[in-house]
């Protein structure tokens, strides 16, 4: 199979992040007979700096000529710490959601038993975690109408929602589910806001044609309570722009790491697939960043391209490293890797069939495979 990929490295430590999730596809390629053209553009601060914008016409055309987008990493401290800046590098990522119709964002959280260990978390509430939130992306208060009085005492953002918005993000989340363990959650705030129970009323009616998902409701302040006590009651999340941005971030600290989660934008003509950690840029250069995160995006991407064993071949990759207490410097290991080293193991690993890692002869970072 052949498949054209618009690259995007971004900013910070996305270039290295990426960097090894291209090794990961390459070895993908190589073991399954597949050909990946990879399409190199550019967007965050770093379009800035080259262009002055964000997100350049040629990232654009570049994106929507693709199969699939893979991101690394948005943001600079030079536009962060810059309260007057009147162009800044996230703006070419809601650009381009727009842009693209990028309209619903998925992100897996998954508690892996290795890693229980490093999550806030007791461990006996997050061991076996395995649910996914669907956020929707291009809507709700982020892309509403906004504004601020001439004297400057008072600001405004307005939140509207569609049903058409909704049922589309909402249709995705219950094919999910029927897929898994046939549960959706809505998170809103239905009790307070009248968008909420609009969402409310659009999945109520929704559910009627999907009669094997059983479906619940929960406002967003218990949400966030039940995700830190009880989050193993949770399978697929369905929820709006803000409340998804806040939720599936509090989520993150289930897995231990953020440098573990992957996340993938579902739009009406390609699909974008990006970690969801920053850009660090602290740590850009230093070849010290967690690439697992964006090497899982793209298993996300394989497998909206109908790889699903290529998918399946990279998560068990990762699985098996994270067991053998194998990973950088973020997850506390017993062998700690580079970036580029985690790259190297995990694509040597996805490359050839029945490989495992012989973890008492990695030493000096150096792995055996048998």
């Amino acid at each position: 199979m052949k498949k054209n990929l618009c690259v995007i490295p971004g900013d910070g430590i996305g270039p290295e992040v990426i960097e090894q999730g291209l090794k990961v596809l390459d070895a993908v390629a190589e073991r399954f007979n597949h050909s990946f053209d990879y399409c190199h553009a550019d967007m965050g601060a770093v379009a800035i700096d080259k262009f002055g914008t964000p997100l350049p016409e040629a990232t654009i055309e570049a994106c929507i000529k693709a199969d699939a987008i893979y991101f690394g990493a948005i943001g600079d401290p030079k536009y962060d710490n810059d309260p007057n800046a009147k162009v800044r590098p996230e703006q070419g990522l809601l650009a381009l959601r727009k842009s693209l119709g990028l309209y619903g964002n998925i992100r897996p959280v998954t508690a892996y038993s290795s890693m229980l260990k490093h999550s806030p978390l007791r461990e006996e509430n997050i061991e076996g975690v395995d649910f996914v939130i669907y956020r929707e992306l291009t809507g709700g208060i982020y892309f509403g109408e906004k504004g601020k009085s001439e004297d400057g005492l008072s600001a405004f953002d307005t939140c509207s929602y569609s049903v058409g918005e909704i049922e589309r993000i909402a249709k995705l989340a219950f094919k999910a589910a029927q897929g898994r363990r046939k549960k959706l959650t809505l998170i809103d705030k239905a009790n307070v806001l009248e968008t909420s129970r609009l969402w409310r009323e659009t999945v109520r009616r929704m559910s009627s044609d999907y009669p094997d998902v059983e479906v619940s409701f929960m406002f967003v302040d218990n949400a966030a309570m039940q995700m830190i006590l009880y989050p193993k009651q949770f399978d697929v999340i369905v929820t709006s722009n803000m409340f998804g941005d806040i939720i599936s971030d509090e989520a993150s600290v289930i897995a231990g790491s953020m440098g573990l989660l992957p996340s993938a934008s579902v739009g009406e003509k390609t699909s974008l697939f990006e970690p969801i950690h920053g850009s660090y840029p602290q740590a850009a250069g230093m070849d010290t960043a967690n690439p697992i995160a964006t090497i899982l995006s793209g298993a996300l991407l394989l497998e909206s391209l109908g790889m699903q064993e290529e998918a399946n071949v990279i998560r068990a990759a990762v699985a098996k490293t994270l067991d053998e207490g194998i990973g950088t410097h973020d997850l506390h290991p017993k062998i700690e890797y580079t970036c580029s080293q985690m790259g190297d193991l995990l694509a040597s690993i996805v490359a050839e069939a029945d490989l495992d890692v012989q973890s008492d002869k990695l030493e000096d970072s150096v792995s055996t495979i048998i």
